[in-house]
């Protein structure tokens, strides 16, 4: 993990599938999102402003809140499962996690211990931004994942 740092961010419109599922079944919602999302943005002519992420409103547990989609430059229409969102603006903690998916709760845990030492509390609401495609790169160990955890 890259130090984190902190950014100011606006509010971005966002298009997204919404569930809340297993945590183990977050790979297939991811996959199939990502083509509704795609799908919709070419049927309604809006291209994406930045790569997929995922969007967690609450804290995991045995199930997990989530939305899957890309940052669009204006509110899209509603369209089959694909709904508008928002990801917030305000202050966040980012950090570049480096490697697999299933390696991430370490990065979550390495921001959380980092904003406990720097006085910082973490608001609700955190995403992730894919920043490597794994189509187009097969090593996990390449994997280049953004986390972003709001400060209160």
């Amino acid at each position: 993990m890259d130090e984190p740092e902190i950014l100011e961010l606006d509010a971005q419109h966002t298009a997204v599938v919404r569930a809340a599922l297993p945590v183990a079944e977050l790979p297939t919602l991811f996959d199939r999102a990502y083509g509704a999302v795609f799908a919709a943005l070419a049927a309604q002519g809006v291209a994406p402003v930045g790569m997929p992420f995922g969007f967690y409103p609450s804290m995991p547990g045995e199930v997990v809140e989530v939305e899957a989609g890309v940052v669009v430059a204006c509110e899209i229409e509603p369209a089959g499962e694909v709904v508008p969102g928002w990801l917030p603006g305000g202050r966040v903690v980012r950090a570049v996690h480096v490697g697999p998916f299933e390696a991430l709760q370490d990065t979550y845990a390495a921001v959380m211990a980092w904003m406990a030492d720097h006085g910082l509390e973490p608001a609700v609401g955190m995403w992730e931004v894919y920043v490597t495609d794994p189509s187009v790169e097969p090593d996990p160990g390449r994997w280049r994942t953004e986390v972003y955890c709001p400060v209160a």
